[in-house]
């Protein structure tokens, strides 16, 4: 019987990095097998063979992985896709249907319509600035991961 490789060729994705991350976030609370049922995944080692990039992440289950995860959907989803299909194809699908946004994004586009009096305003270098100075202490941009640990 051949040995299952520890990592797979979705290794270095976004979506296995994410994975892995709220695997290890949950650890106290859930375990893999927990994910996996929350899931429906019938065999519990198929949320190890996301966690090491061996199996793409079926897009059909993604509702569920987020909720088990306890992430958003649509940025899993988006993850997915990028596993799924190559470049060209997940920027002509957002071409298509518009970006996909997390809930999170949602509320910041609706706060930004409130404020704007719900017109639509161009985002200018002015705005822009404003933006980086007035949210320059609240929050700090997250270095891109470089290395999957």
């Amino acid at each position: 019987m051949a040995k299952t490789p520890t990592t797979g060729p979705y290794y270095n994705s976004a979506a296995t990095k994410l994975i892995d991350k709220r695997i290890d976030a949950l650890a106290g609370r859930k375990t893999q097998n927990d994910i996996a049922f929350e899931a429906g995944f019938t065999r519990h080692s198929f949320i190890s063979m996301l966690k090491a990039g061996i199996s793409k992440i079926p897009l059909d289950r993604v509702p569920a992985l987020a909720k088990a995860l306890e992430i958003d959907p649509a940025r899993l989803f988006r993850l997915a896709l990028e596993q799924h299909f190559k470049e060209g194809t997940a920027k002509t699908i957002a071409a298509i249907f518009g970006d996909i946004l997390t809930e999170n994004e949602v509320e910041w586009i609706q706060f930004i319509r409130e404020v704007t009096g719900d017109e639509d305003q161009p985002l200018t270098n002015e705005a822009k600035a404003a933006i980086r100075k007035a949210l320059a202490g609240i929050y700090t941009p997250r270095q891109k991961e470089v290395a999957h640990h």
